[in-house]
């Protein structure tokens, strides 16, 4: 039997967003007693507990972004943020943006408004979420690593908590000497923030038909690269974004160069996940840009640090689900709070915890975790400025998707009208329903994808598994494989025809391998040791037969310093 455990409000993921709400209702609770105590409040003192659960073997581990910050919700939750040693030892001195083709760069002689980062830190949000996580634990909250949240604890059509994943289950699911079940942990109010298509989250929106009347959620996937260059290669405090190469036209996306302290770079590619082509290979293209003049001239003579690889929730304002249920709440990019024109969701992400904070206060001090009063939730969103945010760019990605250059003028026209563009809101559709199949893309139906001459080099590119050595990924080998196929019929017959299996090319870590059987034909090879925990495969398998489920905690990516 699992053993059972009661909390008064449970975050699940220890990424900005809740370990940003975590700190915020802490601290209210600590001035609401203060209050109390003082005579000053006439209300009763509140014991309340609070946890936060994290599947990775320590916060930070699984947390992946570019990263520049932008500091505004940051300076609401913790004024004094420098003082109290907060990880932002380089901010941005300068912009740059610049069009690529094959061999030649054109820099833009004016920095877009949503690009301009004065004010900004470069920073690690791997770095930067155990320096927050530091003063979590401080203000009395619980942090748990290694715990995944597995499973919904649904009871009369309410949340009212989760159970964790097992341990000690080999990978027929039988139990092993070391074998311990998964705890429920049951709590008044519970907090997906486990970041883009979360587990959890994607069976709440399902379960509660939160996206009804939504547009569907849309995303990229961002590659990334942590290098040491040599001295004078690039100033620290420069931020580069790039439009163009190796990206054509019609497939949404871009490169970046962040240079922090101690002459490490960020470099990265991010790709939209809604891209035609099913022989398009993310990581490939990734590859191919740092072989771009402009970017190889920073990198030469530097070596690889570190990899990884995650989704981003690009859809927007319109994409956003009905945040709230009975007992349970939707923060950060678990939720698609993100300014895809601003490439920017960690403020957002931290203010949305925050706002949660605050409606989760207002619900305990009414002892009342119903839907009706987690409303307030979106009330609270609707008068912040993430709504004020969000809504100037309702249409960006929307438009982008129509290609580069009706995009870019559509996103002027967009800027001129508020966010409306040309009409409001433009349609939109799920990335994997636009990808095309061999016969309609090219006509490749007889010969699948081409057979690529691309080799990488070792020195400035590198295959899929190097990259993963890179991101420092583990996971316990003898478990249940946690990339759920439901059909795998159709990965053998139907999708070779098809889609000539884009899973082995939109995965950036080498899981997915169709590798020859005796009898001449192909199967699914699945590779989950390698597994980065991107969601990529998740969001788009063409046919929507992947699930992705967490693994024994502890498993995965060990980023920290990305």
């Amino acid at each position: 039997m699992s053993e059972r455990i009661e909390f008064d409000v449970l975050f699940v993921g220890a990424g900005p967003a809740s370990l940003s709400g975590a700190l915020h209702l802490a601290n209210l609770i600590r001035r609401h007693n203060e209050q109390v105590e003082a005579g000053r409040l006439r209300e009763r003192r509140f014991d309340v507990n609070i946890a936060v659960i994290e599947k990775g073997r320590e916060v930070g581990a699984h947390i992946l972004s570019g990263a520049v910050l932008d500091p505004r919700a940051l300076r609401e939750l913790v004024p004094d943020f420098i003082e109290r040693g907060a990880p932002l030892s380089t901010p941005v001195v300068e912009d740059q943006v610049w069009f690529l083709t094959r061999r030649r760069k054109i820099a833009t002689p004016i920095i877009p408004p949503p690009l301009r980062n004065h004010g900004n830190y470069i920073i690690s949000l791997g770095q930067f979420v155990r320096w927050l996580a530091g003063l979590v634990e401080q203000a009395g909250v619980d942090i748990f690593p290694e715990f995944p949240g597995a499973e919904l604890l649904i009871e009369d059509g309410a949340v009212v908590g989760v159970r964790t994943g097992d341990r000690g289950v080999d990978r027929a699911g039988r139990p092993k000497g070391n074998y311990e079940p998964g705890v429920e942990i049951r709590a008044k109010v519970t907090v997906l923030g486990e970041g883009v298509r979360g587990s959890l989250a994607k069976v709440l929106i399902e379960r509660f038909g939160l996206q009804a009347g939504k547009q569907p959620q849309v995303y990229s996937l961002g590659i990334k690269e942590l290098w040491e260059v040599e001295p004078g290669r690039v100033a620290p405090g420069t931020v580069i974004h790039t439009l163009g190469y190796p990206l054509d036209a019609r497939t949404f996306g871009g490169g970046f160069l962040y240079a922090g302290a101690d002459r490490l770079v960020s470099v990265g590619l991010v790709v939209g996940l809604s891209y035609e082509d099913p022989c398009l290979d993310p990581h490939r293209l990734f590859q191919q840009f740092k072989t771009h003049p402009e970017v190889a001239r920073i990198l030469k003579g530097g070596k690889l640090i570190r990899y990884g690889a995650k989704a981003l929730p690009e859809g927007g304002y319109y994409s956003i689900p009905r945040p709230y249920v009975g007992g349970a709440l939707l923060i950060g990019d678990s939720a698609g709070f993100l300014n895809s024109q601003r490439l920017k969701g960690i403020h957002l992400a931290m203010k949305s915890g925050m706002l949660a904070a605050e409606a989760i206060y207002e619900a305990l001090r009414k002892d009342d975790f119903s839907e009706r009063q987690l409303a307030r939730y979106e009330e609270l969103i609707r008068t912040s400025w993430i709504h004020e945010e969000l809504y100037r760019v309702r249409n960006f990605h929307q438009a982008m998707e129509r290609g580069l250059w009706s995009g870019l003028l559509q996103a002027g026209l967009q800027m001129l009208t508020g966010g409306r563009g040309w009409r409001d809101p433009l349609p939109a559709i799920a990335g994997h329903a636009r990808m095309r199949k061999l016969a309609e893309f090219q006509g490749r139906r007889e010969t699948g994808c081409p057979p690529s001459e691309w080799k990488p080099d070792g020195v400035l590119t590198f295959d899929k598994l190097t990259d993963v050595y890179y991101s420092g990924t583990s996971h316990e080998e003898d478990q249940p494989c946690h990339l759920k196929i439901a059909d795998f019929d159709i990965c053998h017959t139907r999708c070779p025809v098809e889609y000539g299996n884009p899973c082995e090319r939109f995965c950036p870590a080498h899981v997915y391998e169709m590798v020859p059987t005796p009898d001449g034909r192909k199967r699914l090879q699945i590779n989950a040791s390698n597994c980065v925990h991107c969601k990529t495969c998740d969001i788009m398998d063409p046919y929507q037969i992947i699930t992705w489920v967490p693994p024994e905690g502890g498993g995965g990516p060990n980023y920290l310093i990305l």
